[in-house]
């Protein structure tokens, strides 16, 4: 099964050698500063970060941490379950709130909800069809509605929501998703293969055998589809992330994660909230993440040979540096902090932001 083969080798990526402490780019004036997790070997491709101060990650073992300090300390606060999951998304409101969505087949899929900083956490959601196999989640601006999304199952990306914050989920009724080609699926490689903006738009990105963006405006209960210029690949290629600035404007970056060093249309971005797609600039290699800088046209993309910056809404890229990450995340309003999580344990917080 193409999907069992991607899957398993995702989960192998192999990583660029860490840092000593910042991976600078003298053109750019940026650098990561390293806020690793002490004493963790697992690949972080959860990541949801709160404020410059409080962060979670989520990791392919099992684990799950949370800062409240800046990185300077981290906390174990995984959810007790009988076996080592591989979670892959996290979605966190606050220091105390936050949900986790692990990946795999069948029970394996599972989303828990911790309301007290991970001293307690609830199973809100156990995959029980035998051919779903969850990537991704995302709530809404609300906090109230969200909804997460499985590779094909009968011919149709299974989407199932929430709208009370995740406490219960239901699945969507599929005849208002598009049929997916055969081969097509999702990467679970950083938690933005789901996104959402503005108050009802939501997006899925896609792979395998097509590269492309699907788009509801309806909380995800109907949803309509486009081609994007990133190659498709059945063995492993395509869209891996997307980044909405509005319910308009938005990035994609892919690739193909069997050849880490090609970023030659990588990318692409959308001014009309989806509907058409077109290239945007490459990038330094395969990216299974990306990010805006709010209220900029500032966006940071990165993958496991380092990272990129565009400050024209995609149009142009720039490398910043070679250290490895999966998954980005940009937040704050008068001041801003990106965060980065990788191999090893391996976490990030961007110094000298470009203004937007």
């Amino acid at each position: 099964m193409i999907l069992g083969t991607a899957a398993a080798v995702v989960l192998t990526l192999s990583h660029v050698p860490a840092a000593t402490s910042a991976d600078q780019s003298a053109d750019a004036g940026l650098s990561w500063k390293r806020v690793d997790l002490p004493h963790s070997h697992q690949s972080l491709r959860g990541l949801d970060a709160v404020s410059a101060k409080v962060a979670w990650v989520a990791g392919d073992e099992g684990g799950v941490w949370r800062t409240t300090d800046g990185g300077k300390t981290w906390k174990d606060v995984r959810p007790d379950a009988e076996k080592a999951l591989a979670f892959r998304d996290v979605e966190a409101d606050s220091g105390d709130v936050a949900q986790v969505l692990s990946i795999g087949p069948r029970g394996q899929s599972r989303i828990y909800k911790t309301t007290d900083g991970g001293k307690s956490w609830d199973l809100t959601f156990k995959n029980a069809e035998a051919t779903a196999f969850y990537d991704c989640l995302a709530m809404f601006p609300d906090g109230v509605h969200g909804l997460a999304m499985s590779d094909p199952v009968d011919g149709k990306f299974r989407v199932i929501t929430t709208d009370d914050a995740g406490d219960t989920w239901k699945k969507v009724d599929p005849s208002g998703m598009p049929k997916a080609k055969d081969g097509e699926f999702g990467f679970a490689a950083s938690g933005t293969c789901v996104v959402t903006a503005g108050i009802k738009d939501a997006w899925i990105a896609s792979g395998g055998t097509a590269s492309r963006v699907f788009h509801s405006t309806d909380y995800g209960q109907t949803w309509t589809v486009a081609p994007t210029p990133i190659p498709s690949n059945a063995d492993g290629g395509g869209v891996f992330s997307l980044a909405m600035r509005t319910s308009t404007t938005g990035i994609a970056v892919g690739g193909n994660f069997l050849e880490e060093d090609n970023g030659k249309r990588m990318t692409a971005r959308t001014s009309d909230g989806g509907a058409t797609w077109t290239r945007g600039g490459n990038v330094g290699g395969y990216r299974s993440g990306a990010a805006w800088v709010p209220f900029s046209k500032t966006a940071i993309a990165v993958g496991p040979n380092g990272t990129d910056v565009t400050t024209d809404g995609g149009k142009t890229w720039t490398a910043i540096g070679r250290t490895g990450f999966h998954s980005v995340q940009c937040v704050g309003t008068l001041s801003t902090t990106c965060w980065a999580s990788g191999s090893d344990g391996r976490v990030g917080k961007l110094v000298g932001l470009p203004k937007g």
